[in-house]
């Protein structure tokens, strides 16, 4: 289960790559001297990210419904080891991980010095929201994953419009920042959201939440 990770990560990577390279290329075919442009280059690149992001998590999906199927082939009750919902969820998991370490390693790194944050007005808030905006995207992602596997496999093409629409959403209102309460509430609105949608896609109930508080099987 755990083994996932590592392969789910390098697709993100990749995404995050092709990405950087789109922008890279339309800045430099572009006016430098454009605030505005550049700007919206910047909407463009965040854009073309989140799409690519999903791109590579469908291409992820394909190649572990491959996976399974050869599994259930080679062993013994004709059944997969592994369910799909718990790959979905690694794979989601690995998903957020590598994308919360890219989100926080500049912000560390500023962290140390030398300068203090704040002290030309800025938001003294600075890295606890980036803090918390993080912990958001790791537990986005892994929501994402469980609701878009469940949708790749019983074709509910609605639902993955939805987390597209979702995730564009997202990044979208991360440029709202240094005006943390206009992105950083309806995120966390979202993830609330998305989290329930992703609870009860996997089969959760609020009968097996009471069963778990009560300690019940």
């Amino acid at each position: 289960r755990v083994r996932p990770l590592v392969p789910r990560a390098f697709f993100w990577l990749v995404s995050l790559l092709l990405a950087s390279l789109v922008w890279f290329v339309s800045v430099q075919l572009s006016d430098r001297e454009d605030a505005r442009l550049q700007y919206g280059l910047l909407l463009f690149g965040a854009a073309v990210s989140v799409l690519l992001q999903e791109v590579f998590r469908f291409a992820y999906f394909k190649l572990l419904k491959k996976a399974d199927e050869g599994l259930a082939t080679i062993s013994e009750d004709g059944q997969s080891p592994i369910s799909l919902r718990q790959m979905a969820y690694v794979s989601g998991l690995s998903f957020g991980i590598i994308s919360g370490v890219f989100s926080v390693i500049n912000i560390l790194a500023d962290s140390i010095g030398p300068g203090i944050v704040g002290i030309h007005g800025d938001s003294p808030y600075y890295f606890i929201t980036s803090a918390f905006l993080t912990m958001a995207l790791v537990l986005l992602h892994t929501f994402w994953g469980v609701i878009f596997f469940d949708a790749c496999e019983n074709r509910r093409y609605w639902c993955l419009g939805l987390v597209v629409a979702s995730h564009l959403l997202t990044s979208g209102l991360t440029f709202l920042n240094p005006w943390y309460e206009a992105s950083l509430v309806p995120i966390f609105i979202i993830t609330l959201c998305t989290g329930l949608w992703a609870f009860v896609t996997a089969g959760g109930s609020f009968r097996n939440v009471l069963k778990c508080l009560s300690c019940k099987r």
